[in-house]
This record gives C-alpha cells, structure tokens and sequence, in this order.
C-alpha cells in the first residue's frame, strides 16, 4: 500500500511512517521541521501553497492519505486563529474532494475535543459542542471531509509517545519534568481516554484495511484523569509521583469529560481498544531499548 502522510514530522505522522515504513511505502509530507529517514521519503511542503495538493497527489500516487497536518493545541489554536481556519478547516476539504477526484482513499485526524464534555461517554452519533478554536476548526475540518466525499474516513483520537523534539505530548511533559525533579500540575478534573500513538497507528492502519468510511472513535478503551495519568506514567518509571500536584482546571474553553464511547470501531475490527496499562509499558519500553535515539537520528 502506497501511503501519503501529512504533518509527518508530528507525533502521530512521524510514529506512524517509523511503524508502517517496512510493510507499505511511505511519502512523508513535512514543512516547519525536516525529517532523515532512508527508509520513506521525506517531501517538504506548505499544504497552504496555491495549486500544491493535485501536484502533490499526483506526484506521490498514493493508495490512501492519512492527513494528520494541523495547527494542534488550544493554546495554540487560539494566538493563530486564521491559520487553524486555514490548517485544520479549510485543508483537509481540498485534501478530500482532490483525492475524490482520484479514486484515492483519506483518512483524516480529527480530535476528541469536538464535544463540550458534559456528560462524556460520547458515540460518534452524539451531537458536538466545540469549546475553543482548535475544537471548532477541527469540527469544521472534519464536516469539510465528509462533505467533499461521503466515502472518506475520519477517526477522533486523543494519544501520546515520543516526539520528534520531546514536548509534543502530555507523556512527555510529566516524564521530562519528574526526570528533572520538577514540580508539575496534574488536572483532575479532566478525563479523557489517551491512546499509545504506536498503538494508534496500528488501529489506523487495521482501519485502512477494512476500508471503513465515516465517523470512528479510535481512543483508549479506559479513561482516566490527567492527573491519575501523570501517577501512572511516574509509577511505571519509577518517578516522584508527588510533584505532581492535584489541580482543578477553571478554564471557560476546557472540556472537561471527553470520554469517548469505542464500541463502533471495536465492532468493526473485532477487538477491543488497547487500554491505558499496556500503552505505558509499551511507553517504557521504548524509552529502554533506544527507540528514542531512533527518532533522535531523524532530526535535521
């Protein structure tokens, strides 16, 4: 399977070439940072140039496009409220009708924070809610999508692992700052259902497969807090868990319970949802067998 993956320098996208780059080739699309790879090729390219998608299509011949490429984080999102309109809203409905056009399959990345998280447990039938900038863009990205072709695929997800430069995830924030003794905020009062990115990867690609279509939950099968995560992640590694401190999250644009309902996708594959204990092992073993000097090698 030929597979075209934007925003490949990302968490996801770099994780999911490094897995996938044996059995299926591979064209990563990369723009503010490079990749070294030998084994896929790496393509430098602003997603937002004039005319540069077909080309870039065309170019790659792809079987399947997993469009990853987003202006990620609410934070973030909101200081560049343009550009996420852009990114993540905008994009991905050219991306679609452009592979439409082709006969060529898209996978598109969108997020758990599409609902307000008020009740949690969300199927992918409940109505969305977005709280912030980087929800609502996202949302749109995802309408955008199905718009354009009611065949592709879009699958909210929430996840960790290792990155490219190590701060792209929350794993990382907590384990980079216990190593160093630091004293870091746990929220309690924000549940969500993180997935291993590695195993991420392995449900997107079981998903591509299966050629689903529509609207799937790939998150874990557990939830937790972020704080009752920090725990965990400090346990397993043998960490202070008490620098992290219990806190409540105030903030206006915060949804606060994004547990998400699975059952539709574990239908679909026939098994359940990697739950939150194996992605940290999976998590520490990477950090033991030099999976992070892998992804230190592919640093420009």
């Amino acid at each position: 399977m030929r597979i075209l993956v934007t925003g490949a320098s990302g968490l996801l996208g770099m994780n999911f070439s490094m897995q996938v780059k044996t059995e299926h080739s591979i064209s990563a699309v990369v723009n503010s940072h490079g990749l070294r790879s030998l084994d896929f090729d790496s393509i430098p390219v602003d997603l937002l140039a004039k005319n540069v998608i077909p080309q870039l299509i065309d170019k790659t011949e792809p079987d399947w496009i997993l469009h990853c490429a987003a202006i990620a984080g609410i934070d973030r999102s909101d200081n560049q409220e343009e550009l996420s309109q852009k990114l993540n809203a905008e994009i991905p409905g050219v991306l679609s009708l452009e592979a439409k056009k082709r006969n060529i399959r898209l996978l598109h990345i969108s997020t758990d924070a599409v609902f307000d998280g008020k009740k949690g447990n969300y199927s992918e039938e409940d109505p969305t809610n977005p709280m912030s900038v980087y929800a609502k863009t996202k949302l749109a990205g995802e309408r955008a999508v199905l718009e354009a072709n009611s065949d592709a695929l879009v699958a909210r997800v929430v996840f960790y692992g290792w990155s490219l430069f190590g701060n792209r995830s929350l794993s990382e924030f907590f384990i980079n700052n216990l190593l160093k003794g630091k004293q870091v905020k746990g929220f309690t009062n924000l549940q969500f259902c993180p997935l291993q990115v590695n195993h991420l990867a392995d449900i997107l690609l079981e998903m591509m497969k299966k050629n689903l279509s529509g609207i799937y939950h790939a998150v874990s099968s557990e939830s937790l807090s972020k704080y009752d995560f920090g725990v965990k992640l400090a346990q397993k590694f043998a960490l202070d868990a008490g620098l992290i401190a219990p806190v409540k999250n105030n903030r206006e644009n915060r949804s606060l319970n994004l547990t998400l309902n699975t059952d539709k996708l574990t239908k679909e594959l026939g098994h359940a949802m990697p739950n939150i204990q194996i992605g940290i092992e999976h998590l520490f073993e990477q950090f033991n067998t030099g999976y992070l000097d892998k992804i230190e090698r592919m640093r420009f």
